[in-house]
C-alpha cells in the first residue's frame, strides 16, 4: 500500500516527543520508514529560581505539532488524517508534576534541568545504597518534604511529563517501565519499582503523616507492548482541535526520552549503547552484569522491556555551541551575508577537524545550567586560553565540540576503566552527530569504541516513539522487543561507522587532563559570577 492509503485507512503509526527545545511528531508505516513529520518550538524558562514550562506551553505546543504534522500530510498526500493503528507520547525524562484530587498543579512543572535537590538525593542516595540523581522524580518529591513545602500534603498523583500527557489522553496513570526507572529504582526482575526501596521511602516519611504512600501518587510502571489504554474522547479534542481525529485509538506506554533513543539506535540488547547529544547529553549501555559498587556520576536505569541499563547523564551539551554559532551568524549578517544556519553549523563543525588534537591549548565549559556529574549546582559559561594557546577557528570548534562531550566522557571512563563494561556497538543520534563525520569521529575518540550513525538517526525520539506503537501492534507470538526491531524495523538499516583514531584519543585525554584540573576555574567563576 502507498503512503496515502497507509494513512488514510488508519494503518500508520504517530509518536510525539516533548524535547528540551522542540516538540516533534513522527509518523510511520509499520516498517518504521517515516511518511509526515511536524514540529514546534519551545523553550524552559526559569522563573524563582526553577526551570520550568507552564501548561499552556505543554498543550499549546502539542497542538500546534500536530496541526505542522496534518499540514504536512495534507500537501504531501492530499488529505486528513482521522485514526492510527496505535500512537504514543514521549518526553525528557525526570522532573515533577504534582497534582492533588481535582488535577489542580500544585507547583510549576520542576524539569530535569533543576539542580536543587541536592539534600534529597543525597540522603536517599545513602539510605537506598542506590545512586539517586538530582534530576529524578523521587529527589524532587523528597526534597519538597525537606524544605516543609505545604502541598505535598495535598499530592494524589506524581508523574513525569510524557505520563502527565498520557494521562490527559487516556486517563490512565501509567509510565513506560524506561521512563519509571527515571523516577524511581526498577526492580528488572519484576520491572517494576523496587518494593524494598518503596518501603524505605515510605519509613522515612511517616512521621509526616501525609496520609499517602508512595505506591499510591507514583503511576504504575509497565514494559512496552502492554495494553496502556486508548484515547479518550477528550484526549483526541485535546491533541487535534480541528476535531477529526477519531477517539478509540490504542495508546502504547509512554515513555522517556532514554528510551526512545535506545528504540532509535536498536540498542536495547546487551552489550549495545547509544550516546544521545543534543541540548544534554547521556550515553547508556545495557549491562551483562550489575555494577560493583554506587557511582554517583552513573544512574540505573532501563530499557523500554525492563533491562538493566547504565546511564551517564549531563545537562549541558550543545547550548554553549548553538550560542557561538549564533555569534558568527550575527558577524555576518553586520558584514551583509545571508546565511543559512544549516550551512554554518556544517561548516563551523567541519572546520573543527583542522584543529590540533589537544585543541591547542584551548579549553572551555559549555555549563549553561548546573552539572552534577562534575559537582556544579550552578554553571557559568566558560572560554580559557593562555597566551600561549594556538588561537585559531579549527581549535575553537573542536574546542567546543570536546567541551560539549567531555563531562560524558569523565563518567563513561569509570564504567569502561574501573568496571570493565564491554561495548559491542555504540550509536550516535541527536544534533551533535548531524554533521557527517565530526561529531561521530570525536565521540570515537572520547569513548574508544566504534560510533555508528544511521540514516535514520536524524528523527530520533519521536521516530523511536512511533516504532514503539508499531511494536505494541505488529509483535508476533510475544517476541521481545529487540527481536522485533531486528526483524521489521532495522533488519536493511544504511548508517556508517567510525573508528576512533589514536591521535584523536591521545589528544582527547591530553585535553581532559586539563579540563579535570581546570574545574577550579569553573568553580571559582560561577562563585564570583554569582
Amino acid at each position: 500500500m502507498d503512503a496515502k492509503n497507509i494513512i488514510a485507512e488508519g494503518r500508520s503509526y504517530l509518536g510525539i516527543e516533548f524535547g528540551s527545545t522542540r516538540i516533534k511528531a513522527v509518523v510511520i508505516d509499520g516498517d518504521g520508514n517515516v511518511l509526515a513529520t511536524g514540529g514546534h518550538s519551545w523553550e524552559n524558562r526559569l522563573e524563582d529560581g526553577i526551570w520550568t514550562y507552564t501548561l499552556d506551553d505543554i498543550w499549546g505546543g502539542l497542538q500546534d505539532c500536530y496541526s505542522d504534522l496534518v499540514r504536512d500530510i495534507k500537501e504531501k498526500y492530499g488529505i486528513t488524517p482521522t485514526k492510527y493503528a496505535s500512537m504514543g507520547f514521549s518526553a525528557m525524562m525526570h522532573g515533577y508534576l504534582a497534582f492533588d484530587r481535582d488535577e489542580k498543579l500544585l507547583v510549576p512543572f520542576r524539569t530535569w534541568r533543576n539542580t536543587i535537590t541536592e539534600e534529597a538525593a543525597a540522603k536517599l542516595t545513602k539510605e537506598f545504597g542506590f545512586n539517586i540523581p538530582q534530576r529524578w522524580s523521587i529527589a524532587h518529591l523528597y526534597q519538597a518534604i525537606l524544605n516543609k513545602e505545604d502541598h505535598v500534603s495535598s499530592i494524589d498523583f506524581v508523574t513525569t511529563l510524557a505520563g502527565y500527557v498520557h494521562y490527559r489522553m487516556t486517563g490512565k496513570k501509567v509510565l513506560g517501565v524506561g521512563d519509571a526507572s527515571g523516577m524511581f529504582p526498577i526492580d528488572s526482575s519484576t520491572k517494576d519499582y523496587d518494593s524494598a526501596m518503596m518501603d524505605k521511602f515510605d519509613a522515612l516519611i511517616a512521621p509526616c503523616g501525609f496520609g499517602w504512600k508512595l505506591k499510591d501518587v507514583l503511576p504504575a510502571s509497565i514494559s512496552a507492548g502492554e495494553d496502556a489504554g486508548t484515547l479518550t474522547e477528550e484526549g483526541a479534542k485535546l491533541l487535534d482541535v480541528s476535531g477529526n481525529l477519531a477517539s478509540g485509538i490504542p495508546v502504547c506506554p509512554p515513555e522517556g526520552d532514554a528510551g526512545t533513543g535506545m528504540v532509535a539506535t536498536n540498542s536495547v540488547g546487551l552489550r549495545t549503547g547509544n550516546t544521545s547529544a543534543g541540548t544534554s547529553v547521556f550515553a547508556m549501555v545495557v549491562l551483562e552484569k550489575p555494577l560493583s559498587k554506587v557511582y554517583e556520576q552513573i544512574d540505573m536505569v532501563t530499557t523500554p522491556d525492563g533491562a538493566a541499563v547504565a546511564m551517564v547523564h549531563c545537562n549541558n551539551c550543545t547550548s554553549d555551541i548553538n550560542a557561538w554559532v549564533g555569534l558568527f551568524k550575527e558577524f555576518g549578517q553586520m558584514m551583509g551575508y545571508d546565511i543559512d544556519m544549516n550551512d554554518l553549523f556544517t561548516k563551523l563543525y567541519s572546520k573543527a577537524l583542522d584543529g590540533d588534537s589537544d585543541c591547542g591549548g584551548l579549553l572551555s565549559y559549555n555549563y549553561i545550567s548546573g552539572e552534577p556529574v562534575t559537582g556544579f549546582d550552578k554553571g557559568a559559561p566558560l572560554f580559557v586560553r593562555t597566551a600561549e594557546s594556538k588561537f585559531t577557528l579549527g581549535n575553537v570548534m573542536r574546542m567546543h565540540l570536546y567541551s560539549a562531550l567531555a563531562t560524558l566522557k569523565s563518567g563513561l571512563d569509570i564504567l569502561i576503566n574501573e568496571e570493565g563494561v564491554r561495548v559491542d556497538k555504540m550509536y550516535g543520534h541527536g544534533g551533535y552527530f548531524k554533521t557527517k563525520g565530526v561529531g561521530q569521529s570525536f565521540a570515537a575518540a572520547a569513548i574508544h569504541a566504534p560510533v555508528s550513525v544511521m540514516e535514520t538517526a536524524g528523527e530520533g525520539g519521536p521516530w523511536g516513539m512511533a516504532i514503539l506503537s508499531s511494536f505494541a501492534d505488529n509483535r508476533e507470538n510475544g517476541e521481545n522487543l529487540e527481536d522485533f526491531l531486528n526483524r521489521r524495523i532495522f533488519a536493511d538499516a544504511k548508517g556508517s561507522t567510525v573508528d576512533p583514531s589514536p591521535e584523536d584519543e591521545k589528544g582527547f585525554d591530553d585535553f581532559m587532563k586539563v579540563y579535570m584540573e581546570g574545574l577550579k576555574i569553573e568553580h571559582a567563576a560561577v562563585e564570583v559570577l554569582s
